[in-house]
């Protein structure tokens, strides 16, 4: 938590136009209906530059609002050094994310930076799969695994207190 009192979380995938916006939907959603969006400041990001500016993809879009969550307003930004200086919990979708991460975060850097999936009970995966080659249906299970990490996220938070 920083001095204001804010805990800051960035969720970060490799283009930002798939699963890591889905993560700060859902969590964005769960935080506010909880009432404790003043507490959690949300963004997402990802490691690579491709989709800066874009929207999500349309499939994730699609999928996200069947369960009633917006995307439409997220755009895709690649992580700078400085998001290592304002986020407390950094939060990769995958190993090859979280490696890319690592060597790139400073030591001075003290927050969490991990797997979101290590937060979701239950599951058996480690890593968010990348659906952007797929169907529908893994938009869906990313959507499934991002509920069940998001909810044991803020647990963690809120036990964390």
């Amino acid at each position: 938590m920083s001095a204001d009192g804010v805990t800051r979380v960035l969720f970060v995938c490799l283009g930002n136009i798939c699963r890591s916006p889905t993560a700060e939907a859902v969590f964005t959603n769960i935080v506010e209906a909880r009432g404790l969006a003043g507490d959690i400041d949300i963004d997402s990001c990802g490691t690579s530059g491709w989709h800066k500016g874009e929207p999500p993809d349309e499939r994730a879009t699609r999928e996200a609002a069947r369960r009633g969550y917006d995307m439409t307003a997220l755009r895709g930004r690649q992580i700078e050094l400085r998001d290592f200086e304002r986020f407390h919990y950094i939060l990769a979708m995958d190993y090859a994310n979280l490696s890319e991460l690592q060597a790139m975060c400073p030591a001075a850097f003290s927050g969490h930076l991990g797997l979101f999936l290590e937060f979701a009970a239950g599951v058996d995966e480690e890593e968010v799969p990348d659906p952007y080659y797929g169907g529908d249906a893994g938009f869906s299970h990313v959507l499934d695994l991002v509920e069940a990490a998001s909810e044991g996220l803020l647990s963690a938070l809120q036990r964390r207190d």
